[in-house]
């Protein structure tokens, strides 16, 4: 484990220490900044707009995530409550649809997107994502399942319709396994670049993945300013993970699929 763990940090690591480098020293056999500058980053904040594209970039991973995660609350919940033979068909296409690669949807969800006019827009950044929401669904089901059903039949005995038991006792009993998922939605919608690619050919509404693609064209004789700005787009989902890694932790091993 401490080998793997090696291997995965060492990449970032040596993104972030090439970050302080000056262009002179980027390729030097020393991996530590022997005069660490800050140049790079004020290349990455001043002559690009990273600012926009990291607050592009959230307003759709929020906009995917709360998507996400209405729609799988929902399903989980009806899946659980009614026990019915589409609910078990619902669960085998939410668990069927976690097989088929996000490629493999590319050219149906352009199609559609186009022929609806969200080229170019968040709604078509947003909505097709939700395709990815079988995760999610697995995950949520087996929180909702293992809810006490005495509580369910507790709200159900004093006329609690539907929509209040899931208001009242189901949704504060799932709050820890939605920061949980939300966390991986949002992480990993921020980090998609296939997409977010080819739903704005126009450039607009950029995200931070597509954007960096730009600005290793415009800086490619020098990478340093490419490596602050990468740096620089991690950080926010890295401090959210911090918060959350317990959590994530816990919804996989919980449901049994980590």
């Amino acid at each position: 484990m401490i080998a793997t763990a090696v291997c995965l940090l060492a990449p970032p690591a040596l993104a972030v220490l090439g970050s302080f480098k000056p262009a002179n020293m980027l390729y030097d056999a020393d991996p530590l900044p022997v005069r660490p500058t800050l140049a790079n980053y004020r290349v990455a904040i001043t002559d690009f707009p990273i600012g926009q594209l990291i607050g592009s970039t959230f307003v759709v991973a929020a906009g995917v995530m709360t998507l996400q995660l209405a729609v799988a609350t929902l399903a989980a919940y009806a899946i659980v409550r009614f026990r019915t033979r589409a609910g078990n068909l619902l669960l085998l296409g939410g668990t069927a649809a976690i097989l088929v690669p996000a490629q493999a949807l590319l050219v149906p969800q352009f199609l559609m997107i186009s022929h609806l006019g969200w080229l170019n827009s968040y709604t078509g950044l947003i909505v097709p994502q939700l395709s990815g929401a079988g995760v999610a669904l697995v995950l949520l089901r087996q929180h909702v399942r293992d809810i006490p059903a005495s509580l369910i039949e507790a709200a159900v005995l004093d006329g609690a319709s539907s929509w209040r038991t899931l208001r009242h006792v189901v949704l504060p009993l799932l709050r820890p396994a939605l920061a949980a998922v939300g966390t991986l939605v949002f992480i990993n919608t921020w980090n998609e670049y296939l997409w977010p690619l080819i739903a704005t050919p126009g450039g607009s509404p950029g995200t931070i993945q597509t954007g960096l693609a730009l600005f290793l064209n415009a800086e490619g004789a020098n990478p340093g300013p490419l490596l602050a700005a990468a740096t620089v787009s991690a950080l926010p989902v890295l401090i959210g993970y911090l918060f959350t890694a317990r959590r994530v932790t816990g919804a996989f091993m919980h449901s049994g699929i980590g």
